[in-house]
């Protein structure tokens, strides 16, 4: 099996920690070279230094906010203008605070499509020429499993982690053709700290603790446990790989069978 990405560029992003932090590292396992992206410099500066560099890779980092698209196309034009193409784009922005979708104000939409389906667009026009030359291309998008079964309590979240999807689906139709694949992984309940903002507030409603929560969650998953990040991770970089040419346009959940459908 090729699992082999050395030679390759990975742009990833939302980096600094959580599930773009274990992508990046199982990226830079399999040999590729990486560029993290987050608004916080203090934290990418110690995720550069969690990178495998045994394969003599490039690693490097930049700084971007996503609530600002013009600023997310300034940082990946003045990269591109000195260096050469990116060979994997990851996907990947905090999501919107929780909430009941009826009590959702409408910027709270606008906010959320920005940051996720207009900087997708922005990062994957920015590159796709460049995947074109190569032959190959992985576009892969961390969203949720509530594109296949929505998940009560976060409303906005569930709007436009949908709209990514089909934003994907249309881009692999249009892309397959040159090489590239456009592929979404879901990540289920898996230990970051997302995670526990989440289930901190449920916890509170209940007036139990963080832990407690979490134990009731595990027992919801056939795994009867969380997933780790470096779980998920493997799962992004083997669809980054050249193993996974001929998979294109899925939603892959990782999630220790939680979702109530095929």
């Amino acid at each position: 099996m090729d699992l082999n990405l050395k030679g390759r560029t990975a742009l990833v992003c939302g980096a600094s920690q959580g599930l773009g932090l274990a992508s990046a590292i199982e990226l830079s396992l399999l040999g590729a070279n990486i560029i993290l992206v987050s608004r916080s410099e203090e934290k990418l500066q110690t995720a550069i230094l969690q990178l495998d560099s045994s394969s003599h890779q490039q690693h490097q980092y930049m700084v971007a906010d996503f609530s600002n698209p013009d600023e997310v196309k300034k940082m990946i034009d003045d990269y591109l203008k000195q260096n050469n193409c990116i060979h994997i784009l990851i996907n990947n922005t905090g999501g919107p605070s929780s909430g009941e979708i009826i009590n959702a104000e409408t910027a709270a939409f606008e906010k959320a499509f920005q940051m996720h389906v207009i900087c997708n667009q922005i990062l994957m026009q920015a590159v796709v020429d460049g995947m074109k030359k190569e032959k190959f291309g992985r576009i892969i998008n961390i969203i949720s499993l509530s594109v296949k079964q929505p998940i009560a309590g976060l409303g906005v979240s569930n709007t436009i982690r949908g709209a990514v999807a089909s934003w994907a689906k249309t881009l692999a139709n249009e892309l397959g053709q040159f090489g590239i694949t456009v592929n979404n992984v879901l990540p289920g309940y898996t230990e970051t700290e997302r995670l526990d903002y989440l289930l901190g507030q449920s916890s509170s409603r209940k007036n139990i603790s963080l832990n407690e929560e979490k134990q009731i969650v595990a027992e919801t998953i056939p795994a009867k446990r969380l997933g780790q990040p470096n779980e998920f991770g493997a799962a992004v970089a083997f669809l980054a790989s050249p193993a996974a040419a001929y998979i294109n346009g899925i939603n892959l959940p990782v999630d220790g069978g939680r979702l109530g459908c095929l």
